[in-house]
C-alpha cells in the first residue's frame, strides 16, 4: 500500500481553514456530504446496493447459504462481513489479499451490526444443532475519497433491510435458485449506524474528505442507535496514533448526540422506507 502524500501548504491550508469553521467544500466541520443510494444493482443478491457520500462510493451485496451452526449456539444463524479495496478505488489500495485497512473496515462494520442485535440470528435457525442460515455482507470500495468506514456502513445496513431471504426446499434440503417475499429477520429498535470522527489540527471533523482524513491525528468510530429518543453506543473502535484527551471526547461525545438526531431519521428511510 503506497502512502498518501500531503505537501505541508495544503495540509497547513486545509488546518487554517477548519480553525476558523470552514472546509474547502464549502461544508462546516460537522456537516457530512450528499447521501444517494441506487437499489437493485444485481439481481442475483438477496440485495445490491450503491451508495454514494460525495464521491466516495461503495457496492454492498448480501446473500445467504446454509451452513452448520457454531457449537456453542446450536440454535442461531452465523454473520460474516468482507471488503475488498481494489486500486479502482484508491492508489493506496493494493491488488492482491486484503490488507490491514480492508480488515479492520470489515470488522468495525461486522461489530456494530453484530453487537447491536439488529440481526436476530435465532431466527436464521432451520434446524437446531444442523442448519442454519449465514448472513455473508461484501463491501467493494468504488471510490475513496474520504470516510469510507461511514458509506460502506450505511451501505450494509440498507442492503441487509431490503434483503429477500431465499426459499429453502426443506424436502431437498437445499436452497432454491427464487427469492422470497421475506425479508431477513431484523430488529428496527435495534438498529445502529457508524459515525466516524477526526481530529485534523485541533478540529473535530465529521464525514472526511480524502485530504483531510490524511492528515488527521485521531480517528474514533462510534456505532449508536436509539434508546427511547436517545442516542445509544453500541460498539467503539480508535483509529491512528493520537491520543484522545477529554476536551476532545467531550467534543465528540457532544457532536454524536446532535448529528445522531440529525441522522437518525435519514438512516432509518433508508434502511426501511417511508
Amino acid at each position: 500500500m503506497s502512502k498518501f502524500i500531503m505537501p505541508n501548504l495544503q495540509r497547513d491550508k486545509i488546518e487554517a481553514y477548519l480553525a476558523e469553521g470552514k472546509r474547502f467544500d464549502g461544508r462546516k466541520a460537522e456537516d457530512y456530504r450528499e447521501i444517494i443510494v441506487e437499489d437493485g444493482v444485481s439481481p442475483s443478491a438477496a440485495s445490491a446496493i450503491r451508495v454514494k457520500v460525495g464521491k466516495t462510493e461503495v457496492l454492498v451485496g448480501v446473500h445467504l447459504g446454509v451452513t452448520t451452526p457454531y457449537p456453542d449456539s446450536p440454535d442461531a444463524g452465523t454473520f460474516m462481513t468482507s471488503a475488498e479495496l481494489h486500486p479502482m478505488a484508491s492508489q493506496q489500495f493494493d491488488i492482491g489479499r486484503p490488507g490491514i485497512t480492508a480488515i479492520e473496515l470489515a470488522r468495525v462494520i461486522d461489530r456494530g451490526i453484530r453487537e447491536s442485535g439488529f440481526i436476530d440470528f435465532e431466527k436464521l435457525c432451520i434446524e437446531k444443532g444442523e442448519k442454519v442460515w449465514q448472513v455473508f455482507v461484501d463491501i467493494v470500495a468504488i471510490n475513496d475519497d474520504g470516510n469510507l468506514l461511514d458509506v460502506a456502513g450505511l451501505a450494509a445496513l440498507i442492503a441487509l433491510g431490503r434483503a429477500k431471504m431465499p426459499v429453502y426446499n426443506a424436502e431437498e434440503g437445499k436452497v432454491e435458485h427464487d427469492f422470497s417475499d421475506e425479508g431477513i429477520p431484523l430488529s428496527k429498535e435495534a438498529m445502529s449506524f457508524n459515525m466516524t470522527f477526526h481530529k485534523v489540527g485541533e478540529t473535530i471533523v465529521a464525514d472526511v474528505s480524502k485530504e483531510e482524513e490524511a492528515i488527521s491525528k485521531l480517528r474514533l468510530s462510534i456505532a449508536v442507535g436509539d434508546n427511547g429518543g436517545e442516542p445509544r453506543i453500541t460498539a467503539m473502535q480508535k483509529g491512528k496514533p493520537g491520543a484522545i484527551n477529554s476536551k476532545d471526547m467531550e467534543t465528540i461525545l457532544n457532536l454524536v448526540e446532535s448529528k445522531w438526531k440529525e441522522m437518525f431519521p435519514k438512516v432509518k428511510e433508508l434502511v426501511w422506507g417511508k
